[in-house]
């Protein structure tokens, strides 16, 4: 992929200019006459893409899960079982309207959808997000939003696009939904600790469980069903499932991409007996110009303790987050204490997607700041991989693209371990 030097100072001013739009309406029929239903496609049928289904349908009562698509058939059947069998009437997808293969979404996007879910593994996301967009359709996708900065780049000019056609863009960084979350960043960002030092964050978890190997099974469809510990899939867990905290860090930072990382990272835990090629924990330090400073340790560890809090560091306070737990707190010079209501963050991010797709409410555009998030966990892996601090503009327009030339269930070699200090960058 070619694609025109972006630096850093570029990256921030577009961010920073973007607004809220108004929101394309949904869709209409010949006549003209507004249609209250929205017609949804759903991409990727597995755990994550059937959840995301049954959200949607949990935030609004007018829309339809009309399409489904997937590379592998099994999932697909399954999945539309258990929503028909949840959500009567709402989720009867017949079966010239599931689709099998890697140019289903394709075929979903030609039944006429007015919006799409895409939860697909993450290295796809890039391709159907832009496919999704030209077709002019409102887009959910799942974090992260890209595995590599060919992938990034994509997902800007996609984004750009989108802008234009007043298309909804909305990410799967769901702690943005959260109410607690919104209450104590808000606060951050209003001064209620000063100015932000520091953000220290963890996303220390247990590894992620594995499909065991049929017989009948390609390299490609194990892989698939095992994305989670596929470096060309997911990215590696810093940017598949830590990026939540990353996203926090971004956050915390107002938006504003850091300057600099380094980091450390490698398998500690993870033996033969485990399938895939990524790393079981990393430690990223983020540096911005003016010298703040964001600490991220995160692993996949049996048999250790596990922890998702957020520390904000400012002039005039400690902000308190912790993700797993209720506690939302400021101590310092203006104590502070969420006390509000703590409903599903999921079904919030689709009740906002909904909205502004009716013209109810804000448009959900969340490309400058996702697309952020999603490059600084890359940035972090970069910076393990290689043993290098790797700059902003050196991430973005990194040229290292993950995944085979081109997709088939067929026979895939797994990519060694990357060494620090040997890998690329």
């Amino acid at each position: 992929m070619t694609s025109p030097h972006f630096d850093r100072r570029t990256f921030v001013a577009a961010s920073a200019a973007s607004a809220l739009l108004a929101s394309r309406s949904v869709a209409q029929d010949s006549a003209g006459t507004r249609n209250e239903k929205i017609r949804v496609g759903l991409l990727g049928c597995g755990g994550r893409g059937t959840g995301a289904a049954g959200d949607a349908l949990n935030a609004d009562p007018d829309v339809e899960i009309v399409a489904v698509g997937d590379v592998l058939a099994g999932r697909i059947d399954s999945a539309c079982k258990y929503l028909a069998e949840k959500y009567v009437g709402r989720a009867d997808v017949p079966k010239d309207k599931r689709f099998v293969g890697f140019d289903a979404l394709e075929k979903v996007l030609a039944t006429g959808v007015d919006a799409v879910l895409l939860a697909t593994p993450p290295i796809f996301r890039p391709a159907q997000i832009a496919a999704s967009v030209d077709a002019g359709v409102h887009v959910f996708a799942e974090k992260p939003f890209a595995v590599d900065a060919p992938g990034v780049r994509s997902v800007i000019e996609s984004a750009k696009k989108a802008r234009e056609k007043k298309l909804s863009l909305m990410s799967g960084f769901c702690w943005r939904s959260s109410l607690p979350e919104r209450a104590i960043y808000q606060k951050i960002l209003d001064g209620g600790i000063g100015k932000v030092r520091t953000v220290y964050a963890t996303y220390n978890g247990s590894p992620n469980a594995f499909v065991e190997r049929k017989p009948s099974m390609t390299d490609m469809e194990f892989q698939i069903l095992n994305w989670f510990h596929y470096l060309w899939l997911g990215g590696d867990h810093i940017v598949e499932q830590a990026c939540h905290s990353v996203d926090k860090i971004n956050w915390a930072m107002n938006n504003e991409p850091p300057a600099v990382c380094w980091a450390v990272g490698g398998r500690a835990q993870r033996s033969d007996k485990h399938p895939g090629n990524i790393y079981d924990h990393f430690g990223v330090t983020y540096e911005w110009e003016d010298g703040r400073r964001a600490f991220l340790q995160a692993r996949q560890w049996e048999n250790c303790p596990t922890d998702n809090t957020d520390y904000v560091y400012g002039e005039k306070g400690i902000a308190y987050i912790n993700g797993w737990g209720p506690h939302h707190a400021i101590e310092g010079v203006t104590p502070w204490i969420y006390e509000g209501p703590t409903t599903n963050m999921y079904v919030e991010e689709h009740k906002d997607f909904f909205a502004g797709i009716r013209g109810n409410g804000p448009q959900r555009f969340d490309a400058d700041w996702a697309v952020n998030s999603t490059l600084m966990a890359i940035m972090g892996r970069m910076a393990a991989y290689t043993g290098q601090a790797i700059t902003w503009e050196q991430a973005l327009n990194s040229t290292e693209k993950l995944g085979p030339a081109t997709y088939e269930l067929g026979a895939l070699e797994t990519s060694p371990v990357p060494r620090p200090g040997y890998g690329v960058r």
